[in-house]
């Protein structure tokens, strides 16, 4: 099972580095707090729900969610929470990655793990300075959290969490590759998407058209160059994601959308 769970945050993991393409986006310089939000195909109480399956056997649940609105240091910021919880009767994983995404420039300004696999029990939090260029860690040591020193980070970084939701924001076309250089620790980067084709899926939630990605990045698992994993976006202003798939020299690991909830356009999003 410590395999499954390596290859579920597999997935985590790829969100944070795709941020700066090929197609290159310039820097997004910080304005005040009330400014205007970038444009976003999401809001406050989007919810998915997704079925975590190894082979033919359901080994979790996965959520993906928009939770809020908040201030952080001043800034408007995007509260957003991926969970993963499951296991079998001998390996339990339970683990949720929280991000807080400027809204006027998409760079992350805070970012939380708390990793629960087996016996272990990590948790770090990273407080990130756009406008400053650099990173800090603090990680729970015997319980206490204890704070580390200045890292240099890059222009907009983004956290693990938060490229999940970067990448419905960018546009796609089949026959490209994307490459981005926005993962907030510099030396995972660069991060390479490549869009496959469209195609129609059917998954628990529905029958979606879909767009099929191929995420390339610097790491031995499931989203290597030798690897062979695929995530499908619905083809659509929203891009949510309907399926991943990859396979694995132990087996497949997919996650298939179970359920959704899109909030009206008109809700508040304080």
């Amino acid at each position: 099972m410590i395999s499954v769970k390596a290859a579920i945050t597999g997935l985590i993991t790829l969100a944070a580095s795709l941020q700066g393409t090929d197609h290159a986006t310039a820097p997004v310089k910080l304005g005040s707090a009330a400014s205007v939000a970038l444009p976003v195909p999401f809001n406050v109480g989007e919810r998915f729900d997704y079925e975590v399956r190894f082979g033919p056997l359901k080994v979790g649940d996965g959520h993906m969610e928009v939770t809020a609105r908040e201030t952080i240091r001043g800034r408007d910021a995007w509260h957003t929470a991926f969970w993963v919880h499951g296991g079998t009767f001998f390996y339990q994983v339970n683990d949720v990655l929280e991000s807080w995404i400027d809204v006027q420039t998409f760079s992350s300004l805070r970012f939380i793990q708390q990793l629960e696999e087996g016996s272990q029990d990590r948790e770090r939090h990273f407080e990130i300075y756009p406008d400053r260029g650099y990173f800090v860690e603090s990680k729970t040591v015997k319980g206490k959290l204890k704070t580390g020193n200045q890292e240099k980070t890059v222009e907009n970084p983004l956290d693990d969490g938060s490229f999940l939701f970067f990448i419905r924001t960018i546009p796609l076309k089949v026959g490209e590759t994307y490459s981005f250089n926005r993962y907030f620790r510099p030396d995972r980067n660069p991060v390479r998407v490549r869009v496959l084709r469209k195609e129609r899926i059917t998954v628990p939630a529905g029958t979606f058209d879909a767009i099929v990605l191929q995420p390339v990045i610097k790491t031995k698992g499931i989203f290597s160059e030798d690897g062979r994993a695929e995530i499908w976006l619905s083809d659509d202003e929203r891009r949510i994601m309907l399926q991943l798939k990859s396979k694995l020299s132990f087996g497949s690991l997919n996650l298939h959308l179970r359920s959704f909830y899109i909030p009206p356009a008109n809700q508040t999003t304080k």
